[in-house]
């Protein structure tokens, strides 16, 4: 899989969120004048000297990369009143539910994220499943907050 696509309101709210709470690098950005939109991939890269500096050559590069974030803006929406936001999936009719990222220890990470003051769907040990939360970006999609081990012992 090489990416997984979320439409923003605003990306200079946003990329913020997905670089500096979750620890996302921006891998590449693409911007459409005649179309009014913009893409950003997000993922988590080992070595930053590997990316491209070339546009051709990093766009090839980034669409064989797995597992990224694609963060469609379309131009505008950040400045217009009436513009409510995009559905998240998790309100009525439900349809897309959340992303999961895999972290050495859920509440240590869940720790971090109430000092940053993200916005919690569920801490660790709320409800009947202990060990996982879910936390909201800053469009309201939810990301899911789990520990392979910790997951194990739920499924298992």
């Amino acid at each position: 899989m090489n990416q997984t696509m979320l439409r923003i309101k605003d990306p200079k709210i946003t990329l913020p969120f997905y670089e500096d709470v979750l620890g996302m690098t921006k891998m590449a950005d693409f911007h459409f004048e005649s179309m009014n939109f913009s893409l950003y991939f997000m993922g988590y890269l080992k070595d930053e000297h590997s990316i491209p500096d070339d546009p051709s050559e990093r766009a090839k590069w980034v669409f064989g990369l797995p597992a990224l974030i694609e963060l469609t803006h379309n131009w505008g929406t950040e400045d217009d009143p009436g513009f409510g936001g995009y559905h998240n999936g998790n309100e009525e009719p439900k349809g897309f539910g959340h992303i999961g990222l895999s972290v050495p220890d859920v509440y240590a990470a869940c720790e971090r994220f109430d000092r940053l003051g993200v916005e919690f769907v569920k801490h660790p040990d709320d409800g009947s499943m202990k060990g996982l939360a879910f936390i909201k970006d800053p469009d309201g999609y939810w990301i899911e907050i789990l520990s392979p081990n910790g997951l194990a012992k739920i499924v298992a």
